[in-house]
């Protein structure tokens, strides 16, 4: 097939360098990670006759449903309107939510021909409910079709995926919303600095974070775009979080830099914010080449396909049980932190705010429920435990008697110390930190987030542990609870690691006479059965300083849950 004919919808006075063709005209290559590689580095990327041919291999591959649409089916839909000069004035089907079609260099018929196949699969796929990046993809998809029907067949092939634990578009509003949840996640865990950036400046940090797909398909200029799909094609999904977190990444580093530092930031309407990205990444070309895109968006460590599917699952499982499963105004996290009706003799209503921005996204529609306080159930460890039990996550707050303010997220419930009979083991799971507020606000994570080569995302047989009280060492290491893995934390759960340490995994642990958050050479914090003494040092499993003095009297302990919005209407 001639090389003009993977080129008839595009507008090549627009393409720039991309409208020259050079490079290798061949790829000859079976080798599923050397191939990953080339498509990396841009093996293709300079030829459009051979790109197109690699798509259309690629996709060709793609495991689908038995009866998938394709190029033939399109020409008897058409029928004599492929004739015909398409319109652009034919409305796009609501799942795509108001999304256009990106010109992306292609000529002005070309996006008729777009919005033609884009109703066409709206006729084939009935189970699509929500599809915000379909306009992209198919739009990227014409630069390399021969005609609007191998278009519509590669679309086709695409959402209809079969293969297992492999997605390669959302096309439910459950897994759209879910996606922007774990994004908001991912970019809490691997992009912290970027994260407090938006917290600081955004009222809602997940209305930003709902366009981080369009970021990627939708946002990007052409040659940056076409790029990430080379590498999505062979990859699947987790690439676009990757090169989301970059993008944030980069938006981080221009606003920091135009400021000169962070300077004083103010918190603006959200859909400012999402305007000031949207216009950071459509300009991006004149600073981030795609080379360098790509090279940030796989120098991310700990970050597999497994580890996102979980997470997803975990979220959708979450949206679930809330009922939200078709589109709905998603409720602002600050609501849930309504400054009228929060009060906390220790956080402010801002302060908790930002903690809130730190935890799980899965649990940003609870609002925060004061389970127990010394100032009213006194200074009692059976009480808190009384009163803790049969909540999970919950959050720890200690105010110490010279101002300081610390405290913990734990992940677990607190029964699960029972398992450890009499002796004082360690549960919980790698979503566990620790952090301080005053004299300045920090928060430590699991160590193995910030050094991965701590770890591989191996399952190994779990060791017991003994975890120490004050001023002892643990013994041996981390106990994991025969409990079923539905109901533990999953996103970063030790069990799916193999641990280079004995000590990098001791995330709580309690008993008759004392509370430990983080263990190994030491615990982030230790209170005695009064709750009245207490002790911080550094810990393997969080490497964080002293939060506060290391010996400390507590003044007041607060312990926070996270009770579901709509129960509390």
């Amino acid at each position: 097939m001639a090389e003009e004919d993977y080129g008839s919808f595009v507008d090549w006075t627009q393409m720039g360098d991309l409208a020259k063709s050079s490079g290798p005209s061949n790829v000859d290559c079976k080798d599923l990670k050397e191939f990953k590689q080339m498509a990396r580095q841009g093996y293709w990327a300079k030829n459009h006759k051979l790109r197109a041919q690699v798509y259309q291999q690629l996709i060709k591959a793609i495991p689908c449903r038995t009866v998938t649409p394709d190029a033939e089916v399109y020409r008897d839909l058409i029928g004599d309107a492929a004739n015909k000069k398409p319109s652009t004035h034919i409305p796009l089907p609501e799942f795509v939510d108001g999304n256009p079609v990106p010109r992306y260099c292609l000529k002005t018929d070309a996006v008729a021909s777009a919005h033609r196949i884009i109703n066409c699969i709206a006729g084939q796929f009935p189970d699509i409910s929500h599809c915000p990046s379909l306009p992209a993809v198919t739009s990227l998809l014409l630069h390399f079709s021969a005609d609007e029907a191998q278009c519509f067949e590669h679309v086709s092939r695409i959402l209809a995926c079969n293969e297992p634990g492999k997605r390669l578009l959302d096309q439910t509003f459950l897994g759209y919303e879910s996606s922007c949840m774990t994004f908001g996640d991912l970019a809490n865990k691997y992009c912290a600095p970027a994260h407090k950036l938006i917290v600081a400046t955004a009222k809602d940090v997940m209305e930003v974070y709902a366009d981080w797909q369009r970021w990627v398909l939708g946002d990007l200029p052409f040659s940056h775009v076409v790029r990430v799909l080379d590498v999505y094609l062979v990859e699947g999904y987790k690439v676009l979080y990757r090169v989301a977190i970059a993008l944030l990444k980069f938006y981080r580093k221009h606003k920091v830099g135009g400021q000169g530092g962070q300077g004083n930031q103010q918190q603006l309407d959200s859909g400012k914010i999402r305007a000031d990205i949207q216009a950071f990444i459509k300009g991006i070309a004149s600073t981030v080449t795609p080379d360098k895109l790509l090279e940030k968006s796989f120098s991310i460590r700990l970050f597999s396909r497994k580890e996102i599917t979980l997470l997803q699952l975990t979220n959708e499982k979450s949206l679930q049980q809330k009922g939200i499963t078709v589109k709905q105004k998603r409720r602002n996290v600050q609501l849930a932190l309504n400054p009228e009706t929060f009060s906390s003799e220790i956080v402010s209503a801002k302060e908790m705010h930002d903690i809130w921005s730190w935890i799980p996204e899965r649990f940003a529609l609870c609002q925060p429920e004061l389970l127990f306080t010394t100032s009213n159930h006194g200074c009692s460890l059976n009480r808190f435990y009384s009163h803790c039990e049969g909540h999970e996550p919950t959050l720890l707050l200690i105010r110490t008697t010279a101002g300081d303010v610390c405290g913990a997220f734990l992940s677990s419930d607190w029964e699960e110390r029972k398992r450890g009979g009499n002796k004082l083991s360690f549960f919980g799971t790698g979503e566990c930190f620790v952090f301080r507020l005053k004299p300045e606000m920090e928060r430590y994570e699991w160590v193995v987030i910030r050094h991965p080569e701590l770890a591989s995302t191996i399952k190994t047989e779990g060791q017991e542990d003994t975890a120490s009280s004050e001023g002892q060492k643990a013994e041996n290491s981390l106990q994991q609870p025969d409990k079923p893995a539905g109901e533990l934390s999953p996103f970063l759960s030790a069990r799916h690691f193999n641990l280079n340490s004995k000590n990098t995994s001791m995330f709580m642990a309690g008993n008759f006479d004392s509370i430990i958050v983080g263990g190994g050479d030491g615990n982030a914090l230790y209170i005695d059965s009064e709750l009245n003494h207490g002790r911080t040092g550094r810990c393997t499993t969080f490497d964080n300083p002293p939060l506060c003095s290391e010996s400390f009297q507590v003044s007041l302990l607060e312990v926070w849950g996270f009770q579901d919005a709509m129960d509390a209407q």
